[in-house]
């Protein structure tokens, strides 16, 4: 920065844009409101078909989304400015007050162009006629001088310079619409920027970073792994090709790694896959082409440059480093697809049999994981990443080919578990992990997915030992989720009344589905955890259709007994299935068995609560039916009954009359586990009749539901003997 600019600097028209942005961000705020709390929420309970169903939702969702980037990303905009204008006017006054100094001194600074500028000593003209230099300065008064001016401009130009950097990196985060980057000041978003780079240098060379270099990378990985700006600049920093070879040689310096090594390494895997996460939500001209070169790079072998003596003499393929990168976070969507696309490609061009060949054998020496696995199979680290992006899950798994093909995988390679955590992300929309986000409504093609995984499981040859790939517990959380749907396909046509749910699709299970939804519970009863699964999203679903239904009569245009009835007897018919598949398949014979399931009860149990928390079995009103009264109904106040259930399951609550034995946890007796069931739905009924203070007599709603209950198990013995051969 030269001199004069600064010494003159008239800072009004930037003060003027920082009023203007201050202006723009409160209404954007306003906007940003509105679209929440209007918008959104209308229509998220909004009771939507067709293509609004498929298009609007999603369009109106994103919008409110791009109204809050945008006021994100003005208040980052306002105060890096703001901030950026209060340094400059306070280096004004520090380069004035300097050379107000100097000249009590005799000395004279001079702005000699492009940033550079003299310090003269003047010396007084009696003195100068005289013959004499003696002056009221000296040289080093001079050389200060000089020295203090320069650390003004210094400062002042990084300020400069750096708001000039941050901001246009802000901008050119996305093509389109706003990023939701935020920064509190300059500084902030400057010390961001400064970190990428220090670490893209470091990265360039990882045979000379030691244990405290590493530790050092992780504390500002750990930092920054969030921030838009940073991610980018080290992503750009390091290039795509230079990427996948730091990990590589990373991962070749470390082998063996043992004891506080081994930690660091596996907090750098993570660290260094949020970071590459987060980048790849930029769309700037240069992170596209850092996306592009990437993917290209997927067939190449890397070979580590480190002189270690463990050196891999084979290498990794590209998409092995690349998916052992993006196990943790979320990664943006369109990259997911592209990478998938791929993957996929070349996955399928295997075969069902030969994808172990593919992958595995032959790359003996390739170990791309700190921890568990080695990731030789790229497509397990994409399945996680599919993981924790449910609308990338979702495209990933909306050809039937595709999903065939994988789930047959399952029985020749180790990717069954990052599989179901991928499919369970698909269908019901929520990311692995996330305990927060309210579910969705069940879009077309989500109902579809999972339709067609219910299919491959019902087949006759071999679909129900999927199960027992690592799926099985996956399954079980996607038929809780899916408890209004297959209600209503079990219940039949003109269920809907009854068997609430916003789901898209509602009746896609209905008709010849019927048996894939049967033989689906029947198959995934066989696991414990999966059993656990179905078990907590029935009594889930029962006791929050329970408080709807006697919180709101007008639900259902007929009688509450009817209601009751009809939920009773759906209850038993769903956990009838499990308990008859169980005695079919003599699981109640093993103490083993018998003990994992009691163990995956409690296990599940957390879970559990967190599905009443945040609405994961996706029931909620239509607005016609109340919707916009009560919200989403499962969670909250609403969903009291439901949570009511999940904690008598954890804490296995005794049966009336029946000694030592706790609810769900013996399948010693067929007519145990029914009557647990008829206990568990009797108490919820209670408990709903209770707090909505709605008087029944109680021992005749006690036999009507314990009636239905004992009707609809029995029922479900019809159903499994017509959809599938019985001992």
């Amino acid at each position: 920065m030269d001199l004069d600019a600064l010494r003159h600097g008239n800072f009004s028209q930037l003060g003027e844009a920082v009023t203007d942005w201050e202006e723009m961000t409160k209404k954007l705020a306003t906007l940003k409101e509105d679209a929440e709390r209007n918008l959104k929420a209308r229509a998220d309970t909004a009771n939507w078909a067709g293509v609004n169903a498929q298009v609007s939702r999603e369009f109106i969702s994103k919008t409110a989304q791009e109204f809050a980037d945008a006021h994100t990303q003005a208040d980052s905009i306002t105060k890096i400015l703001m901030d950026t204008r209060g340094e400059l006017i306070d280096y004004r006054t520090q380069l004035n007050e300097a050379i107000a100094r100097g000249e009590k001194k005799n000395l004279t600074v001079v702005d000699t162009g492009h940033g550079t500028f003299t310090v003269t000593m003047n010396v007084h003209p009696d003195r100068a006629a005289k013959g004499t230099t003696v002056s009221e300065h000296s040289q080093q008064d001079a050389n200060d001088l000089r020295d203090e001016i320069q650390r003004i401009l210094t400062k002042a130009t990084e300020s400069d310079d750096s708001a000039a950097k941050v901001l246009k990196l802000l901008v050119d985060q996305t093509k389109y619409g706003f990023s939701d980057a935020h920064y509190k000041d300059r500084d902030s978003a400057a010390d961001a920027v400064e970190a990428a780079d220090k670490l893209a240098k470091m990265a360039k060379h990882p045979d000379q970073m030691s244990l405290d270099d590493i530790a050092e990378f992780n504390r500002y990985l750990e930092k920054y792994h969030d921030d838009p700006l940073f991610a980018e600049r080290f992503a750009r920093g390091l290039g795509a090709k230079g990427t996948l070879q730091f990990w590589t040689d990373m991962v070749n310096s470390h082998a063996g790694a043992r004891g506080t090594e081994l930690e660091r390494m596996k907090e750098l895997q993570t660290n260094l896959s949020l970071t590459l996460a987060t980048a790849s939500f930029s769309d700037s001209d240069a992170m596209e082409a850092w996306k592009t070169d990437l993917l290209k790079e997927m067939n190449t072998r890397f070979l580590s440059d480190s002189k270690e003596l463990f050196q891999n003499p084979v290498g990794a393929l590209g998409s092995q480093v690349l998916s052992s990168l993006m196990r943790q976070g979320e990664f943006d969507t369109e990259f997911l697809d592209d990478y998938r696309a791929k993957l996929f490609k070349q996955d399928k061009g295997a075969g069902d049999v030969n994808t172990d060949a593919l992958w595995v054998k032959g790359y003996d020496h390739v170990d791309m994981i700190f921890g568990e696995g080695n990731g030789r199979d790229p497509l397990e680290g994409l399945f996680d990443a599919l993981s924790h992006n449910p609308e990338a899950a979702t495209h990933a798994f909306e050809s039937k080919s595709d999903l065939n093909h994988m789930l047959g995988t399952t029985v020749y390679t180790n990717r069954g578990e990052s599989l179901g955590r991928a499919l369970e992300s698909a269908v019901t929309g929520i990311a692995d992990g996330d305990t927060t986000s309210m579910a969705p409504p069940h879009s077309a093609a989500q109902v579809k997915i999972m339709a067609n995984i219910m299919n491959a499981v019902a087949q006759p040859d071999g679909g129900a030992h999927l199960v027992s790939e690592g799926l099985g517990e996956s399954f079980g959380d996607m038929a809780a989720a899916y408890m209004p749907e297959i209600s209503q396909a079990l219940a039949g046509p003109h269920s809907k009344a009854i068997f609430l749910t916003h789901s898209e699709a509602p009746d896609a299970f209905q008709g010849k589905h019927v048996p894939d939804v049967v033989r689906f519970l029947s198959a995934t009863s066989a696991d414990p955890a999966g059993r656990a699964g179905i078990v907590y999203g029935e009594s889930i679903y029962t006791g929050s259709l329970l408080e709807s239904h006697i919180s709101d009569p007008s639900l259902f245009h007929g009688p509450r007994n009817q209601v009751l009835a009809d939920i009773g007897r759906n209850a038993g018919i769903i956990e009838g299935i499990v308990g008859h598949s169980i005695a079919d398949g003599e699981v109640q014979s093993s103490v083993a068995g018998e003990t994992d399931y009691n163990d995956s009860l409690k296990e599940k149990g957390d879970a559990a609560k967190t599905w009443v928390s945040i609405a994961f079995t996706g029931l909620s009103l239509p607005e016609h039916l109340g919707g916009s009264a009560m919200g989403s109904i499962v969670g909250g106040a609403a969903g009291a009954v439901a949570g009511g259930a999940v904690d008598r399951l954890i804490e296995g609550q005794q049966l009336h009359g029946a000694k030592d034995e706790g609810l769900y946890e013996s399948a010693k007796n067929l007519y145990a586990m029914r009557d647990s069931v008829n206990q568990q739905t009797q108490w919820s009924t209670e408990d709903a009749l209770a707090r909505h203070h709605v008087n029944l007599p109680e021992d005749g709603t006690d036999d009507l539901v314990g009636n239905a209950v004992n009707a609809g198990w029995d029922a479900s013995s019809e159903y499994l003997s017509n959809t599938e051969e019985r001992p």
